[in-house]
């Protein structure tokens, strides 16, 4: 076990974008007066300070999360080994082929091992650059091989400097978003604030640096800040093919970058939906993100050798659905408020048959069944229907896939950011609620207008996406904690807006009868102010004692094991083991491997399942036939799997494996009535015993405190 030792700027002027100019600005002649002249010097002077605020902002994140791996690990001064160790699980299997394409004799033969590899799961040749989003590390690979630096920096800290160097690129996109939201970058200077002061929450990549998420989500966010200044009113058409090419090279990075990239899209096209039904955005641009989200995907498509999975997804039958309903019912948004609500009823209903119709159409097509794990898991965690299958229980029994926790509402909270957030997510969805029935309704009564008048100028088309996005991915965190960092980063955004807003403040004073334009300004400033000077006297003693804490990595027995593997295995060996481990195995000693963590393919999952009845109640005969079939030659069992106590009894990976196969969990507890005691004892612990019928198949070859290898025999 590893364990730690001591030792682009918006300007800031939206809010009067909309606005004519004043009369008083302007001569009878057309002249306009001194006074106009010296607001566009002040906005120049504006703009130029929070865009350097904000470059400021991205690179001390990026040197303060580099800082913090550093002092962690000691990454600098451990050995290779050590470092690729480092790289847990799914990490270390992506970090690999980086480290293939830097050692590979040419960048064609790089590429020629990744399109035809068969190192990565035994007698069986696929395509990585098919199967996994790993352009990113070719892309690196080539740019590290091409650039003279070898001499002066490692590849490895090429490549984990990249990964810091982007969260300078999230930092800055979801400063500027709340900047063009609210109208001034003091918001996106509390929104960066925010970001870093709750950084447990809003980012892993200090530990998990090669995690896919880590290269997608300054994307999305990058996606996101185009969006919202897309959604802006009176844009010039130079200014709006330029933004649109942005949300399109942002999305398409996004979607080469990760493979969910198609379930958060998915969540994106449900927001534009909603909203666009609700007569809430312009539906000419609306219509234009559809196609964008579609075009993006389809091009990662052809990148990845035409990806199974991406055209089964439930985003291209979803947007397609979308489109093709638009054209069958043209009047959707005309009539009174209950001719309305049956067409939107009718609409959502045929958009959702075509969604299901066209997915199960080109499912049946393709044969298509590599995300079939991913509903299973759906269908289970929702409550409908309980399930024995393997692989919908690893998941659900994995604490990262689970409830978001209660405690992480209590840090959002020390920071004011959650309590904030809640303030303003309940003022704007009222308003929303609000504004979605006056569009409904249609109504054009004077008197009705003037009380709307608050939330209209409040709900801003960019403020109304912003609020539905934040809403959609807040139910996505609630119910799986991974999900988490999609929300919260975008948490820090919409807070910030809420406290620096001008309509917001506006409208919040309007309904205590406090409203003055003054007041309004005073409080949309000294409010943020006062926030961020709470936020730098509280946490900046803890961010300085964080910085200037050192620690140290030490894993001594799983260098042993992989220091072992390679001085006393051929390079053509093959090892079969836990999904986690083989990733380093992969990464440490270039070893052929039996099964590894990237789970999106069914033939993958049925391998992996057969492989980990090593950790099942079976025979040694039936373990040793299977890992011959898979061309095994060394099995790695690993007693932290074996005699697992993190998980409670019924999500030990020996629980489950017992469950599906049908037998009688371990220790005291229930078992469902039809389960059985298995004829044979538990193989991963019955073999340490060196009794004749396990020796005949199997002799260990080495161990240490951690690990036992054990080799298979060569029957004839």
């Amino acid at each position: 076990m590893t364990t730690i030792r001591q030792r682009r700027v918006g300007k800031g002027t939206d809010v009067a974008e909309d606005q004519p100019l004043e009369e008083k600005n302007v001569k009878p002649d057309g002249k306009t007066v001194s006074g106009h002249t010296g607001g566009k010097l002040w906005n120049i002077l504006s703009v130029t300070v929070g865009g350097i605020v904000a470059i400021s902002l991205g690179l001390l994140t990026s040197v303060y999360v580099a800082t913090l791996h550093e002092n962690d690990l000691w990454f600098s001064n451990i050995k290779e080994v050590e470092r690729e160790i480092s790289f847990r699980t799914e990490c270390g299997l992506y970090y690999s082929y980086y480290k293939q394409m830097i050692q590979a004799a040419s960048i064609q033969q790089g590429l020629h091992g990744l399109v035809y590899d068969n190192k990565t799961e035994s007698l069986r040749t696929i395509n990585i650059l098919e199967r996994m989003n790993v352009y990113q590390e070719v892309f690196l690979s080539i740019l590290y091989r091409i650039l003279p630096i070898q001499q002066y920096l490692e590849p490895v800290y090429f490549y984990i400097y990249t990964l810091f160097g982007l969260q300078a690129v999230y930092v800055i996109a979801l400063y500027v978003t709340s900047w063009l939201l609210s109208g001034t970058w003091l918001s996106g200077l509390l929104a960066a604030c925010w970001y870093i002061t709750n950084r447990i929450d809003t980012t892993r990549v200090e530990f998990t640096i090669p995690l896919r998420e880590n290269w997608a989500l300054p994307f999305f966010a990058v996606q996101i800040a185009a969006i919202t200044y897309l959604l802006r009113t009176h844009l010039q058409p130079i200014q709006e093919r330029l933004t649109l090419m942005t949300v399109f090279v942002a999305t398409f990075l996004f979607s080469l970058t990760w493979q969910f990239n198609q379930f958060m899209m998915l969540i994106q096209a449900l927001a534009l939906f909603i909203l666009d039904c609700f007569d809430m955005l312009p539906t000419a641009k609306v219509v234009w993100l559809y196609f964008i989200q579609i075009s993006g995907l389809l091009l990662v498509c052809v990148l990845q050798f035409f990806n199974s999975m991406i055209l089964g997804s439930l985003l291209i039958s979803f947007n397609a659905s979308v489109l093709i309903a638009r054209t069958i019912q043209k009047n959707l948004k005309k009539g009174g408020l209950l001719n309305r609500l049956a067409k939107l009823i009718l609409h959502v209903l045929l958009v959702l048959c075509l969604t299901l119709l066209i997915n199960k159409f080109i499912k049946k097509i393709l044969n298509l069944e590599s995300d079939e794990h991913i509903f299973k898991f759906l269908k289970a965690k929702f409550g409908f229907g309980a399930t024995r299958d393997f692989d919908a229980n690893l998941y659900l029994c994995e604490e990262a896939f689970g409830l978001l926790p209660l405690n992480t509402f209590s840090r959002l909270s020390n920071t004011l950011l959650f309590c904030v957030y809640v303030s303003v997510l309940f003022l704007m969805t009222v308003a929303a609620v609000i504004v979605a029935f006056r569009n409904l309704s249609g109504s054009n009564q004077v008197q009705f207008m003037e009380k709307m008048e608050e939330c209209t100028i409040t709900l801003k088309p960019a403020a109304a996406y912003n609020l539905i996005h934040t809403v959609l991915f807040g139910c996505l965190a609630l119910s799986t904690m991974r999900m988490k960092y999609l929300w919260t980063s975008h948490m820090c955004v919409f807070a910030s807006f809420g406290l620096c807003s001008t309509e917001v403040w506006k409208l919040t004073l309007k309904c205590v009868h406090l409203y003055t334009s003054q007041r309004t300004r005073v409080i949309r400033y000294s409010v943020p102010i006062i926030t961020l000077l709470y936020i730098s006297y509280k946490f900046w003693p803890g961010i300085m004692d964080e910085l200037s804490e050192l620690r140290e990595f030490y894993d001594p027995d799983t260098v042993e094991l992989m220091n072992w593997i390679k001085s006393n295995t051929p390079n053509t060996a093959v090892f079969a083991g836990s999904m986690q481990l083989l990733a380093g195995v992969k990464l440490c000693t270039g070893r052929t491997l039996t099964n590894h963590p990237h789970y999106e393919d069914k033939h993958l999952r049925e391998r992996t399942k057969q492989i980990y009845q090593i950790y099942a109640k079976t025979s040694p005969e039936d373990v040793y036939r299977i890992l011959r079939s898979f061309g095994t030659d060394y099995v790695i069992l690993e007693d932290s799997i074996c005699y697992e106590r993190r998980h409670s009894r019924g999500c030990r990976l020996r629980d489950l494996l017992d469950v599906a196969n049908g037998h009688i969990m371990d220790g005291l507890g229930e078992n469902e009535p039809d389960l059985k005691p298995s004829l044979y004892p538990r193989f991963c612990e019955e073999i340490k015993k060196n009794l004749p019928s396990y020796t005949v198949h199997f002799t260990r070859v080495f161990q240490n405190k951690t690990f036992h290898v054990y080799k298979l025999a060569k029957h004839k």
